[in-house]
């Protein structure tokens, strides 16, 4: 095998084992439980903003029950438009496919099967959007953030779920 096949496969195998971990932080089969409150949904919405504010990025904070439905939404002064119904749409589609929206993203990078992701309705395959789960493990909401790349996004949507552990 050539050098550069080798670090194909290596390139590949990697990205499926991202997917494959972050797919395994929830599954299909973990229960929904009673829908995140508005108080909870506020704690976790202002780390996030705060996270945003400390690295100076201008974020939209989507916090959703787990029928998808709005719960909290903040958007910072200046926030680029679109940002506002993809920080939606992360966190919808995170607690209706019951995982992190990056599952979604790494499967598209892969390529090959994993652009069948392209075909499901409300799958966003950009990094940002997490399910929020109770202290008995069962789904209670998602979170999703937008405004700067899916990383920044990420780091600050996770900002958000560290503050209800």
């Amino acid at each position: 095998m050539s050098p550069h096949a080798v670090k194909c496969l290596l390139s590949v195998m990697c990205t499926l084992a991202a997917a494959m971990s972050v797919m395994a932080q929830t599954t299909p089969t973990t229960p929904y439980g009673q829908n995140i409150n508005l108080e909870n949904a506020k704690k976790a919405a202002a780390p996030a903003l705060a996270e945003a504010r400390k690295n100076n990025w201008f974020m939209v904070v989507a916090i959703v029950d787990t029928a998808g439905d709005l719960v909290y939404y903040e958007k910072m002064d200046n926030t680029q438009i679109a940002s506002s119904q993809i920080a939606v749409a992360k966190a919808r589609s995170a607690v209706r496919y019951k995982r992190p929206t990056k599952a979604f993203q790494d499967a598209v990078a892969g390529g090959g099967a994993g652009l069948r992701i392209l075909g499901l309705e409300g799958a966003v395959p950009l990094e940002g959007g997490f399910p929020i789960q109770d202290k008995d493990g069962k789904i209670i909401g998602a979170i999703g953030v937008s405004g700067d790349s899916s990383d920044h996004d990420a780091i600050c949507a996770q900002a958000g779920l560290n503050a209800l552990k």
